[in-house]
């Protein structure tokens, strides 16, 4: 007799929807991973890329590592010999000692990301790395740090966004710079779906018409880098048709008075010559949203640009002088944080354990300090796989070449990274360990519970680094807190009264009985207390103290702009090992419009070069309408060596900081597109 139960676990990829997950065990042993019918997001269904993964390369023994590996071979070769966790944990710690007893602890470099966002395994890690005096290459960085400094700029807050629930009250939703049908599928067919079906107008600015767009109401696709523009001019209809709120602005809005000479220039007519989208388009999405109540889905591309900080600031300005805030079915959302749900990241990442402080890079600035043997002489990477997801890719793969730098990779599998490495340590997944989960979306709060064991010699992530503060001799107690004691911290902090295994039980809980409202008591933690669309602190950083009407300049002639969104198969680069994630991806293309085709003179399946001054591409073309004309579309995250690629798009990627927080610019590279030969 075969003995069957379930386990209740919860997805922790980086995406909004934070699935439940039903994990079928027989005798003690996973046999599928499957969506929990009981879930209030995944409804008994996973995305077709964690359903295919989570039931192949996650769980394929041939392709976890299983034991700390040693470089035997030149980096890059993938030549390893197996070692102990002793011998590997020694090694690394002889290595830190004889830097950090030189006094150069900031050259310990170490780059970590979303690979999850379990807490656990997401941030113990960095109390190790704190106590030691390490270099973090800031993770926001090349994601999403300038839609979170300008909004702190604006209202004081970044990470406290409508409660998804106060949909009942909305009468139209703009989604801007998000694509939910690739970033949060579920949401974007359920929450997002249902409301459409319920009435609500669905309106969807972006320069890609994904899947989210295609459904929309509304889809103002405008031209890349002119969002700035777009959003002065749909307060332009506001100011018009009397739809700004003169008594919310005068309560809590500094700066909008210095605002309206450009918000009266700025007319529809002179927007579409600007931005690309017909007035009309613009008038009737304006006149949508200010009627109201209605919320703002911030997306993260909107602010990977030359100028993301200014688009920022100028979108918060159509929620603020609107009034969309403080009541029923208004709002915006960019991320909700844990502080909503009574979680102290400090409590967790213990900036504190640090004698003599710690440093910090741009990721932006990954390859030069990698480059540089006085800044770098130890590099960790954890929860990330920079080798394929950072910019200037060919520069920063001949960094990792070097053989005077002491790597370490923390991983699950054999990566692009993990290529370089001296030493491989492997890691338990999200099956193996238990976590906590907070979505930035819900404002839940879900268990992620171990359903099975690790390959062979594989520890969590906390794990590792507790052995690796053992093999240094470090003395402080908070390094060696287990997972149980972690655990139970962090749901004290939180309004949950049960255990962790009561929680387990539940797998999800919304934390909050009723609907809550952003920024309820209309109070911001600006200097002002009010909402600052006029900023000194933006002028104290060398910007202005107004967001600005503002369109990036077109390319120039003969060149492209190269839009990187995410692929419905991939997670950044999760899953990229997964052959039938390969085979769904194909053959690596590049999305061109029809008249740049006819203008090129290609067809599609034609092979072209990208190139820049970064590096280059062998792409196969894609005529689409997803793109316009100007623009290509090279979806992010392959690894090399699948189906020919050596690189993905980020050997195009600049390390172009954008305008605020040394954060990425990704979405203003631009390239040149030439036929291949024949032959």
């Amino acid at each position: 007799m075969k003995s069957n139960d379930v386990i209740k676990t919860t997805c922790p990829r980086d995406c909004y929807d934070a699935c439940g997950i039903a994990v079928i065990r027989r005798n003690g042993a996973i046999a599928k991973v499957l969506g929990d019918p009981d879930h209030p997001v995944s409804r008994g269904a996973l995305c077709g890329k964690c359903a295919i993964a989570y039931n192949g390369v996650w769980r394929d023994p041939g392709l976890r590592l299983s034991q700390p590996l040693k470089r035997v071979g030149p980096k890059g070769s993938n030549e390893f010999m197996p070692i102990s966790w002793e011998q590997a944990t020694a090694e690394i710690a002889q290595r830190l000692k004889q830097v950090i007893d030189a006094g150069q602890a900031r050259s310990i470099l170490h780059t970590h990301y979303t690979g999850t966002v379990g807490f656990l395994a997401g941030w113990f890690p960095m109390r190790f790395f704190n106590r030691i005096g390490a270099t973090e290459v800031d993770p926001d960085t090349v994601c999403n740090k300038a839609g979170h400094a300008a909004l702190e700029l604006v209202f004081g807050n970044s990470l406290e966004g409508f409660d998804p629930r106060t949909v009942r009250d909305t009468k139209t939703i703009l989604v801007w710079g998000a694509n939910p049908s690739s970033s949060a599928p579920h949401h974007n067919k359920g929450w997002l779906g249902q409301a459409q079906a319920a009435g609500v107008k669905i309106i969807v600015v972006d320069p890609i018409s994904h899947g989210t767009a295609r459904q929309a109401d509304l889809h103002l696709k405008l031209r890349p880098g002119s969002d700035a523009v777009l959003a002065f001019a749909l307060l332009h209809v506001l100011q018009a048709n009397g739809l700004l709120d003169h008594d919310f602005i005068a309560a809590h809005v500094e700066g909008a008075v210095e605002l309206m000479p450009t918000i009266e220039a700025m007319s529809p007519a002179q927007a579409e010559q600007l931005c690309g989208v017909p007035a009309e388009q613009i008038t009737a999405a304006a006149l949508a949203y200010g009627s109201g109540p209605s919320l703002l889905w911030l997306g993260q591309g909107v602010q990977r640009q030359p100028q993301g900080g200014n688009i920022v600031r100028a979108v918060a300005a159509l929620v603020a002088m609107s009034g969309q805030l403080g009541k029923p079915g208004a709002g915006y959302l960019y991320m909700n944080g844990p502080a909503i749900r009574g979680v102290d990241m400090a409590s967790l990442t213990l900036a504190s354990l640090a004698q003599n402080g710690t440093g910090s890079v741009s990721h932006m600035d990954l390859a030069a300090t990698l480059e540089d043997a006085q800044a770098t002489r130890v590099f960790f990477n954890w929860n990330n796989n920079p080798a394929a997801s950072s910019p200037e890719q060919v520069r920063l793969r001949r960094a990792l070449q070097r053989e005077d730098l002491f790597h370490v990779a923390v991983e699950l599998f054999h990566t692009d990274t993990t290529a370089y490495a001296d030493i491989v340590l492997p890691a338990a997944s999200f099956l193996e360990c238990d976590d906590l989960i907070l979505s930035y979306f819900d404002l839940s709060l879900s268990a992620q519970v171990k359903a099975g064991d690790p390959p062979r010699q594989a520890l969590p992530n906390t794990e590792i680094f507790r052995r690796l503060a053992a093999a240094m001799e470090l003395p402080e107690a908070a390094l060696y807190e287990t997972d149980a004691e972690l655990l139970q911290q962090l749901l004290k902090q939180t309004s949950f009264a049960g255990s962790f295994s009561d929680l387990a039980k539940l797998g999800t809980v919304n934390l909050f009985e009723q609907t809550r409202i952003q920024f309820a008591g209309l109070k911001f933690a600006t200097p002002s207390g009010r909402i600052e669309l006029a900023s000194a602190r933006a002028v104290e950083q060398g910007l202005p103290r107004l967001p600005q009407a503002q369109a990036d300049a077109l390319p120039p002639e003969g060149s492209l702009r190269v839009l990187s969104p995410a692929s419905n198969w991939l997670m950044n680069s999760s899953y990229g090992n997964d052959a039938t994630i390969q085979s769904r991806l194909g053959v690596p293309t590049v999305l061109l419009h029809a008249d740049d085709a006819l203008r090129h003179g290609l067809r599609d399946g034609d092979p072209v070069l990208l190139a820049n001054e970064q590096g280059e591409l062998t792409l196969q073309v894609c005529i689409s309408d997803d793109t316009q004309s100007g623009t290509v579309i090279v979806h992010k995250g392959r690894w090399s060596g699948v189906n020919g690629a050596r690189y993905n798009v980020n050997a195009l990627v600049p390390g172009r900081q954008c305008d605020i927080a040394q954060s990425t610019s990704v979405h203003g590279t631009q390239a040149w597109l030439r036929p291949v030969a024949a032959g």
